[in-house]
């Protein structure tokens, strides 16, 4: 069986329980994924950074210096194939990392911060938007998939935890999003 590996970045309030990644979780293990769960401390409250360009900048560092230290026994050269999940801030942090090591891994981009694509290259993967996301202009979001060949899914009406306030709606876009996730990992 060849060894594979998912690694997840979560964001600040959107930890690896909350759906997208706890549904991604799951689908990871059932590919036979090993899966490194990160997390991050940071000494700025999540509701001062969320708003504040300059403090989502050091956020985002003092995570990758975590993330780094974190990671920093594992030899990637091991694993045939390793996918990134990264929601929000962590979706920053590890195209942050990836570009930093120069690794070879697959991206599932959960709603992404105008900051990452400062660090994104082109790989492949998929990312999810939501069409009324406040922390990601949509246009801007599709203008840089479309210039990096990215695999992009605008959810419409959905915010930046991809939800619209109606739950079936939510359901049903879960649903999407998870059976393209699970066909990522069964590549």
């Amino acid at each position: 069986m060849s060894k594979k590996l998912a690694v997840l970045f979560p964001g600040i309030g959107y930890h690896n329980d909350k759906p997208l990644m706890y549904y991604t979780k799951k689908i990871a293990s059932n590919h036979d994924y090993e899966i490194i769960q990160l997390s991050y401390d940071l000494s700025e409250a999540a509701s001062s950074i969320k708003n504040d360009a300059d403090k989502t900048k050091d956020a985002i560092n003092e995570a990758f210096t975590q993330v780094v230290d974190a990671l920093k026994d594992v030899n990637f050269d091991n694993y045939e194939r390793i996918i990134f999940v990264g929601k929000s801030i962590g979706t920053a942090i590890m195209a942050k990392y990836e570009m930093t090591y120069e690794l070879d891994v697959d991206m599932i981009i959960y709603t992404p911060i105008p900051y990452t694509f400062s660090y994104l290259g082109p790989c492949e993967g998929l990312l999810f938007h939501g069409s009324s996301d406040p922390f990601c202009d949509t246009d801007m979001c599709v203008q840089l998939c479309d210039e990096m060949s990215l695999t992009y899914a605008v959810i419409p009406e959905a915010n930046h935890s991809l939800e619209t306030g109606d739950v079936q709606t939510d359901i049903a876009n879960m649903a999407k999003v998870m059976n393209a996730v699970d066909k990522i990992f069964s590549l």
